[in-house]
Parts: structure tokens; sequence; C-alpha cells
């Protein structure tokens, strides 16, 4: 035998589908209209919403209209690849499989519609998905996952400050924990989600939420209250033209009157129940309503209708429950939990692998900087090598430079030494030998030839002191002579050394011009046809009285 919170408990918690049907059934939805659109050259969205609006519609009046509808919806969704409408669809299906007892059919649904979902930002579709798996978990008795998908949705809904849903979860998930018995959370939860929708003014959540309240009285045998809270969420319903809603709450009325003891009354509302589920094709709501059937009509002692309405719910019960659904349900929660980890393990691999790239990049980059470090380093390490050498090549030029300059200084002393000193007294000497020789009177030839011998020595020493001074310092005289003359200096050196009787005659000067050369490098490089050529200095010496040939000079 069920008791009466078993009976209160199967009731359809969906509030956006709920609130959805209730505004099509009042604005009196005209189906027809919906399928001319669909049937018309409209736009795509037009259509698709028209899909939309007819599984919704349908899925609280025809089980089989609702997935049908669905399933042509998504078709055209996937031609025009609109990933978020196949989900939606593929919950809209997975609700028609549940109201018709196929749960594990509904659950893949569910799952695919998830699956979908989960990769869009309709982050509020995806939260219906979860209440909807999380109900038929609660059904099944799946209570720990039940609650697991129920925060799923509630912290969506909190996220998207959607306090109409949210209470909606609040009242679903106070469900699970009546059925921990632990009534006091049960009411908080029913409470709060009351709170939410009278603030919202939405009378179909209040409606559900007096519903599940009542269910606590009735657990808690305040019968009066329950039924009261029962009536009001009818009146609601009733108003509202929600004829599912409405059948859910004829049989919570009537088992609340069955454990009140008010067996006719309690008996009416639940045939009137049975009536509109029939309707909907309801198979559950039927095989709950039989269940109280049959425990009002032992209590009157109607042991036959009791039999018969056994009998009714166990063949609706054996459609909705078998162990191979279960397992089939069970086999698809452990596929998508095991799907859900081959993604993290996916992600975390992909991470991983990005990681390590990342850090090769790093490594790679810090590598490449390090080279190119090393490598300016060495540039730099070479530039200061070059310049350290071109310094020090710089610095022995000078010192090589500084040795030849003060060897060419020396070299120019000697050679003016020379030329200045000894080679004009040397040529002094030969003049006045020569004037000499005018004077004498030779005793016999071998006299003058000894004589002229002297003067031709002396001759020739002037030679090799010009010579010497010439090879020693090439240009020595270049500076004491001035372009096309002896200068000045030269001449005043020889004429003061000449006697008085002497008359020093300027035959002849001609400069050649040298090329313009470094001083040090002109002793070893001046030619003697880069020499300047100094014209000859023709000095007679004129005997007086006596005319003679002129001497031979001294070239200096």
């Amino acid at each position: 035998m069920y008791s009466i919170y078993d009976v209160i408990m199967k009731r359809f918690p969906l509030l956006f589908i709920t609130v959805t049907v209730s505004l099509l059934v009042n604005a009196r939805l005209n189906t027809d209209s919906l399928h001319t659109i669909i049937s018309s050259d409209k736009p795509y969205q037009e259509k698709i919403k028209a899909w939309l609006a007819l599984a919704e519609y349908f899925q609280i009046k025809n089980f089989d209209s609702t997935i049908d509808a669905g399933t042509k919806g998504i078709a055209l969704a996937r031609e025009n690849a609109d990933s978020i409408s196949v989900g939606e669809f593929k919950r809209l299906i997975g609700v028609g499989f549940y109201f018709k007892g196929k749960y594990d059919i509904a659950t893949e649904n569910y799952y695919a519609s998830i699956a979908i979902l989960e990769k869009t930002n309709a982050k509020e579709k995806l939260g219906l998905v979860y209440n909807d798996l999380a109900k038929l978990y609660r059904k099944i008795r799946d209570l720990n996952q039940a609650l697991q998908n129920y925060n799923k949705a509630y912290s969506i809904f909190r996220q998207l400050r959607d306090t109409t849903n949210m209470a909606m979860i609040l009242n679903e998930s106070g469900v699970v924990f009546e059925y921990r018995e632990d009534y006091k959370e049960a009411i908080r939860r029913y409470t709060s989600s009351l709170n939410l929708a009278e603030k919202k003014g939405d009378s179909i959540a209040v409606s559900y939420a007096l519903s599940n309240i009542a269910g606590v009285y009735v657990i808690q045998k305040k019968y009066a209250e329950a039924e009261q809270n029962l009536l009001h969420a009818l009146a609601i319903r009733k108003q509202l033209g929600d004829g599912f809603a409405t059948a859910l709450t004829y049989s919570d009325l009537g088992a609340t009157l069955n454990a009140k003891g008010d067996y006719v009354k309690g008996s009416q509302y639940l045939l009137e129940s049975n009536k509109l589920a029939e309707q909907l094709n309801y198979p559950e709501l039927q095989s709950n309503n039989y269940t109280e059937l049959a425990s009002l009509a032992e209590k009157q002692g109607d042991y036959r209708n009791a039999y018969l309405y056994f009998k009714k719910r166990t063949l609706l019960r054996d459609s909705l429950y078998t162990i191979d659904k279960t397992k089939q349900i069970e086999e698809l929660n452990t596929k998508y939990e095991t799907a859900k980890k081959e993604q993290t393990i996916e992600k975390q691999h992909s991470r991983i692998i990005l990681q390590n790239f990342l850090f090769i990049g790093i490594a790679g980059l810090v590598l490449l900087i390090g080279l190119l470090a090393q490598s300016q380093y060495r540039r730099y390490k070479l530039r200061q090598e070059t310049k350290m050498k071109s310094e020090l090549i710089k610095q022995q030029e000078l010192a090589v430079k500084a040795v030849i300059e003060a060897e060419e200084n020396e070299r120019q002393r000697i050679a003016k030494d020379l030329h200045d000193g000894v080679g004009q007294m040397m040529s002094a000497a030969k003049m006045n030998l020569s004037a000499f020789e005018s004077e004498l009177k030779w005793s016999d030839e071998n006299q003058q030839q000894s004589f002229e011998k002297i003067i031709q020595l002396v001759d020739e020493s002037c030679k090799e002191v010009r010579s010497v001074s010439h090879i020693m310092m090439p240009n020595a005289l270049l500076k004491k002579l001035s372009p096309g003359i002896i200068g000045n200096k030269a001449i005043s050196s020889i004429k003061a050394i000449l006697p008085n009787s002497t008359t020093l005659i300027l035959r002849s000067l001609s400069v050649r011009s040298l090329p313009s050369l470094p001083f040090s490098l002109t002793a070893f490089t001046l030619s003697l046809k880069e020499e300047m050529m100094v014209g000859m200095v023709l000095i007679n010496v004129i005997k007086p009285p006596i005319a003679t040939a002129p001497a031979p000079i001294c070239r200096i």
C-alpha cells in the first residue's frame, strides 16, 4: 500500500513548461495556424518557433504529438545547423517519453540535450534540462543523482538571477528531502519557493508550492490544512485552465481525503483525476490513482473493486517499471559520466600539451635570447680587441715613426754638417789651392803634376762629401734653397771662406720639383731621378792680371 506522500510526489514539476502551456491555453492557441506557418514559405526562424510552440502545446495534452513535433523540428533545425533548437527539441521529446513512462528513452534524450546545450550559451535552457533529469531520477528514487541535477539547475538560474525558475527548483528539490523524511528542509524549500512566487505574482508557482506544503501536512496528519492548501491550488489551476495541473490536484485531494477517512469524496476526486489523466495519456498518474482507489475500496469493504483497481494498477505499473529500464537508465548515466570524464581528461591533456608547447617555446626563446646575447658579447669583445689592436698598431707606428724621425733628424744634422761645414771648407781649400797654383813657378813638370794631383784629391774629397751628404739627407739643401736660385745663406757661407781676390760667379741653377712624399719615407724612396738637382755653381777664380783656363769646380 502506498502512503499519501508517494501519491503527492507523482506530479509534473516543470514550471517553465507549465507557464508556457498555460499561456498557450489561455490564448486559445490554434494549432492549425502553427501548421500553416510550418507549411508556408516563411523564414526559418518563424518555422522553428512554430515547431517549438506546437511541441510545448502538446506535451501535456498528447505526448505522442509532442514526440512527433519534436522529431520533425529536429530535422528542420539540423538542416539549418541550429544546435540550440536541436537541444530544446531533445528535451521536449524526453518530456514526452517521461510521461509515457519510458524513462530509459527519456533519459537518453535528456543527456543528448545536455551534451548539445553545454556547448552553447543557452544557460536557461540547460537549467531546464537539468531539472527534468533530476525529476526523472527522483521518480526512480535515485535521490543523490536527483539532488545533484537540481543543484546544477539552481546554480544556473541563480547566476541568471531568474527568481521564477529558482522558485521552481526550490519547490521540486524539496520533494527529495520529503523522500528522505527530512521534512524540516522540505518545508523550508517549499516556503522559500512560495515567497518568491508571491513576490513575482506567479500564481502557477504559488499553486505548486501550496500543493507541496499540503503533502507535508498530510504526512504530519494535518489533513484540514492540507485540504485547504490543495483547494486553493485547485482554484488557481482551474482559473488558469491548466487541465494537467488540475488532474494532479484532484489526485492529491483524493489521497488526502483517503488518509483523512472521507472515502466518498476522496473517490470522487480520484476518479475525476483519472478522467483527465486518460485524456492526457498519462499512465503514471492513472497508476497512482488506481492505487488510492484500491485502498479506498478495501477500506469500504468493496473487495471486488479493490481487486479490479489493483489489477489495473499492476498492469500500468508493469509497463512503467522494469529491471531492464532501470539498468538502461543507469547505463546511460554511466555513459554520460564517462563521457564527461573523458572530456575532462581530454581538456587536461590538451592543457598539458599547451603548457608543454608554451614551456618549450619559452625555453627556446630564452635560449635564443642567450645566443643573441652571447653573439653580441662576442661581437663587442671582437670590436674591443680590434680597437685594442688598432690602437696598438697605431702606437707601434707612432713609435716607429718617432724612431725614424729621430734617425732622420740625426741624418739631417750630419748631412747638414757635412754639406755646410766640411763641404764648404773643402771647396774653399780647393779654390785657394787653385788660386795658389797660378802664383807658383814650377821647377819641373813633376812638381806641377804633383800639385794638380793634390787639387784633384781635394776635388774628389768634395765630391765624396757631397755624395755622402746627399745619401744621408737628399733634401738637405732644399731647406736652404728657394725655387730657381741658391739660398742667400748658402751663398754667404761660401763667400765668407773665399779670399777677397776671388770672384764668385753664379753660372746657372735649376731646381726640379719632387712629388710630395712623407718625410720619413724620403730617405728610403727618393731615387736619383727624384733628387733635387742643384745647378752648377760655377766659380771662376780670375787671376789678375794673367788669364788662365778656368779651374775645375767643386760641385756641391
